[in-house]
């Protein structure tokens, strides 16, 4: 294992009031870990920060030891939680795209999802159904083949039933070396992928714990100690 991403001291304030404050983690290789937290925790500005979208108040963001910049989004693979498509494009056509703009995007490995989840790359994405319009930034997401993927909220708007076959996806195309981080409320519906979890409220770093040391040491799932936690 190695260090893929790390905080140091990381702080985001707008204004007099911090979103993000003081946090230091590691983000190791080969790992599955869930960012969990309440509305209003700070999980979406420290996803921004990681991925170069906001610029922190103060402290340090290292992508394998160099700065969170330019050069690190060729590492990390980033789903935010709304969608950025161009509604009028078809799907083959955006794949085109992201094959042009990443030097690491499989379009065969997209073709290959797109099929297990009967979703025509010939459809424009306003034709779509916004659970199936999620389903397909998450196949360009996952085509990529990263060093660290950040998913904020991947299966919030995918039914019930398809929950299962999503997270399949995620879990069959990446590779071991890489790490997930996944952001989401729908604790429940993960937590059987997650090896780690960090619990994050008002800014601050509640808990970073492995999965099985919460189940052995608190004898209770992730789930059930999050509402204990948080009082859910």
């Amino acid at each position: 294992m190695s260090t893929l991403l790390e905080c140091k001291d990381l702080t985001k304030a707008y204004g007099k009031k911090p979103a993000v404050e003081h946090v230091n983690l590691c983000i190791e290789s080969g790992h599955i870990i869930g960012l969990l937290g309440p509305n209003g925790s700070g999980k979406t500005t420290l996803i921004k920060m990681m991925n170069g979208l906001l610029m922190p108040t103060s402290g340090e963001l290292y992508m394998r030891e160099a700065p969170i910049g330019v050069e690190s989004k060729k590492h990390i693979s980033y789903l935010p939680d709304h969608t950025y498509l161009n509604m009028n494009q078809r799907v083959n056509d955006i794949i085109r795209m992201f094959a042009d703009f990443y030097e690491d995007f499989d379009s065969l490995r997209a073709y290959d999802m797109l099929a297990k989840l009967q979703i025509n790359p010939e459809d424009r994405l306003k034709t779509m159904s916004k659970g199936t319009k999620e389903k397909v930034q998450l196949i360009l997401v996952m085509s990529r083949r990263a060093d660290l993927y950040i998913l904020d909220e991947p299966i919030a708007g995918v039914d019930p039933a398809a929950r299962d076959y999503i997270l399949d996806v995620i879990l069959s195309n990446y590779d071991p070396e890489a790490s997930i981080l996944i952001s989401t409320h729908l604790i429940a519906d993960i937590e059987n992928i997650l090896d780690e979890v960090i619990f994050i409220q008002n800014g601050q770093i509640r808990l970073v714990s492995s999965v099985d040391e919460i189940r052995q040491k608190e004898g209770k799932s992730v789930d059930a100690l999050f509402r204990e936690v948080f009082k859910c």
